[in-house]
């Protein structure tokens, strides 16, 4: 307790002084729940290593899209909690090339590509590469304050709703594709379409295929401004429950259908944004000399 005195000879009163709590500086922990977020993600990806090299197929792929749901949570929520920094984007590309890109390979090779030897390596190898050159362009087209990043000039407005080539956990989820599949085969009895689907040469051919529209400059659609049409919304409000029931009976299947239902939208998703380009470049009009000049 700090007690200050008047001089003497001024009265020789003592009074208390105010007591000061001592200020912590740091950030609120609402501020840390994106990049805790992320943490669990990138440890979900690990876990997933681990269960790979036990040999234990499935808890293995349930973890990586565990961490993809994961992925498509702290974003957002750094956003709603205005918790956005370079620390949190950077932090997050890191935990998805693990996650998404290096995980997802050794879970391939370990489960079949490891038959063809070092010829069957290099697929999971072009994957994970092509995966960390997507994660770095995009880390490249972010703005870091007044002074921005070299990289791709920023994107138009109607193109603000689309990604440049497959994201992170989208060619996680077509990379993978083959595993979901094999392992719904296995629990209808089908092993004989289990076995085709787990060829390293049909695997390999489609590890390259999702490595290369990864790097691709292909407009892919984000559902950031996504929107319905009126009259489409319980069709889809249906559907989406239709694959929730699937999901919860067979969850395996329904990762597999997943797949393929994404692949189907990329054409619309092109379209979409020839269309929208087309619509903005007609909005331009061109100025012509006026009479005075």
């Amino acid at each position: 307790m700090n007690i200050s005195s008047r001089p003497p000879g001024a009265g020789g009163r003592f009074r208390l002084a105010a007591r000061q709590r001592p200020r912590f500086q740091g950030q609120s922990f609402n501020r840390l729940i994106p990049n805790i977020l992320t943490l669990l993600g990138l440890c979900a990806g690990l876990m997933a290593m681990r269960f790979a090299l036990d040999g234990r197929w499935e808890p293995a792929a349930g973890l990586i899209i565990l961490a993809g749901a994961i992925d498509g949570l702290d974003g957002r929520l750094a956003r709603l909690l205005k918790a956005t920094s370079r620390f949190g984007a950077e932090f997050d590309s890191l935990a998805d090339f693990l996650s998404f890109g290096v995980a997802p390979a050794m879970i391939l090779y370990l489960w079949t590509m490891h038959d063809y030897r070092g010829l069957g390596f290099v697929p999971c190898v072009m994957f994970a590469v092509c995966m960390a050159l997507r994660l770095a362009r995009f880390n490249a087209s972010i703005d870091a304050g007044p002074v921005p990043l070299p990289g791709p000039p920023p994107k138009a407005a109607f193109a603000q709703s689309f990604f440049t080539g497959v994201p992170a956990p989208a060619g996680a989820v077509l990379g993978m594709f083959p595993i979901f599949a094999s392992l719904a085969f296995q629990g209808w009895g089908w092993n004989g379409m289990a076995d085709a689907v787990r060829h390293p040469a049909f695997v390999g051919l489609l590890l390259i295929a999702a490595a290369l529209a990864l790097v691709s400059t292909l407009p892919t659609w984000s559902f950031k401004n996504f929107k319905v049409r009126r009259e489409y919304v319980l069709p889809l409000l249906l559907s989406i429950g239709a694959y929730a029931a699937l999901l919860v009976s067979e969850p395996w299947a329904a990762l597999a259908a997943a797949g393929l239902i994404y692949c189907a939208m990329l054409p619309f998703s092109f379209r979409s944004y020839l269309r929208l380009k087309r619509e903005a470049e007609e909005m331009i009009q061109p100025i012509g000399p006026t009479a005075d000049s």
